[in-house]
């Protein structure tokens, strides 16, 4: 079996174990569209994992994830790890981790909560369960499962 290679990156940030089909998610969330022209961004879509059967990867140069982004990350992907690249070398290695809160990440599907209003108010929703996740506003304590389309 021939096998394609992706290039390595001096510096920047990987992103792996991310479920099947979701990269293109992944890379909504971080931004893709307003990073450096010069940088490399790789997607490998459905490949063989494991530890997940299947899983997407995500490399992008020149950008390391604020914590707001990872949180994000960890709603579509909870299985996913985080390698932070420098010279060419995995310097920090750690797996994404929900938080008990989620703070200006998503907005809440209540068109009446406080947080869709004027007001200079973040969304913030609580971690009602893990697996699988649901969330509940902290504000309105409408509940949400479905992320996506909410994504700030």
């Amino acid at each position: 079996m021939r096998e394609l290679k992706i290039t390595p990156i001096h510096h920047g940030t990987v992103i792996d174990h991310i479920g099947s089909g979701l990269a293109l998610e992944v890379l909504r969330i971080i931004g893709v569209g307003t990073l450096d022209k010069e940088s490399t961004v790789s997607v490998a879509i459905h490949v063989r994992s494991g530890k997940l059967g299947w899983k997407d990867i995500v490399k992008v140069e020149n950008i390391e994830l604020s914590p707001r982004t990872v949180n994000a990350i960890a709603l579509i992907a909870p299985t996913a790890t985080i390698s932070i690249i420098h010279d060419y070398k995995v310097r920090e290695k750690r797996t994404v981790d929900l938080p008990p809160r989620i703070v200006g990440v998503l907005r809440c599907p209540n068109p009446n909560c406080i947080s869709n209003q004027p007001e200079p108010i973040e969304s913030e929703f609580d971690v009602v369960e893990r697996r699988p996740v649901l969330l509940r506003c902290a504000f309105c304590e409408r509940p949400l499962g479905e992320f996506l389309r909410h994504l700030a």
